[in-house]
């Protein structure tokens, strides 16, 4: 049973062009091969995940509040405020419709389908959440800022090493061109993220995989400054409030840093998640 198991969580965190139907077929060959009083007497953690885990994120550029919902499930206890995320959250995974909501309002105003693709589209996103793995789902502005959308990144949450923080960078600042982002000084981090993109995604070719659709690198811990300059000409992109200066990394920490727009501006501001 046990070296069953192992082989489909393999599987479940193999690149995601492996359609997930084939982790579908996996669980079933394993669970015809168990009896069910064999699932239940094993261990809690030898079980087959039953659940993806899921931070909703709301960077929309827009002074309200919204709720999150997987097709008609509202998974969101409590409205999440511009710029703020939830904790992980257990999800349905595989093929799902993520969906938000406005303030009381009950009528969607995004919806996307997530694993109904084999590869990853501009258009028609990556595969669903995997069981058992971590992901982030930001609700978001399309490029032009004129219809609601919504994106999602899988989270390697592994331990950096010693002395070492893990950092993500994700372009969501509406109508802004493509960017630059690293610490101020040193050679950057990313370069040539466009809106709606993490630096350093790979959407396809051998390097693809489900790290490398939003990717995280290892930078010494530390206070540092951060620095986002346009990919065009390196001119620097000013931040609201200079909120990525005099940033506190913590050693063992991960973190996603992205630029958003800001309500009623044109303004660029900048968000920090702690995921750990």
């Amino acid at each position: 049973m046990n070296n069953n198991y192992n082989k489909i969580y393999r599987l479940a965190l193999r690149p995601t062009p492996y359609k997930l139907t084939l982790l579908f077929a996996g669980i079933l060959l394993l669970a015809s091969s168990c009896k069910k009083t064999d699932y239940l007497n094993i261990n809690d953690a030898n079980r087959p995940a039953l659940a993806a885990h899921i931070s909703f994120v709301n960077a929309r550029p827009v002074n309200a509040g919204i709720q999150f919902w997987t097709y008609t499930t509202q998974v969101t206890k409590a409205a999440v405020a511009v710029n703020a995320k939830t904790d992980y959250l257990d999800t349905q995974f595989g093929d799902v419709q993520i969906n938000f909501t406005e303030g009381t309002n009950t009528s969607y105003k995004a919806s996307r389908q997530f694993g109904n693709s084999a590869a990853f589209t501009t258009t028609g996103g990556p595969n669903g959440p995997i069981a058992a793995y971590y992901h982030t789902v930001f609700a978001v502005k399309n490029t032009k800022a004129t219809a609601d959308s919504l994106i999602l990144f899988y989270d390697d949450l592994s331990a950096p090493a010693a002395g070492k923080a893990k950092v993500r960078f994700v372009h969501l600042a509406p109508g802004n061109a493509a960017v630059d982002f690293g610490i101020a000084g040193q050679t950057a981090l990313f370069t040539n993220t466009v809106y709606g993109r993490a630096g350093g995604s790979v959407l396809s070719g051998t390097g693809y995989n489900a790290w490398s659709l939003g990717p995280f690198v290892s930078v010494d811990a530390g206070t540092v400054n951060f620095s986002v300059s346009k990919s065009a000409d390196h001119s620097v992109v000013n931040i609201l409030n200079d909120k990525l200066s005099n940033v506190a990394l913590a050693s063992g920490k991960i973190y996603t840093i992205y630029i958003n727009g800001t309500p009623g501006s044109t303004a660029i501001g900048a968000t920090i998640i702690t995921h750990n």
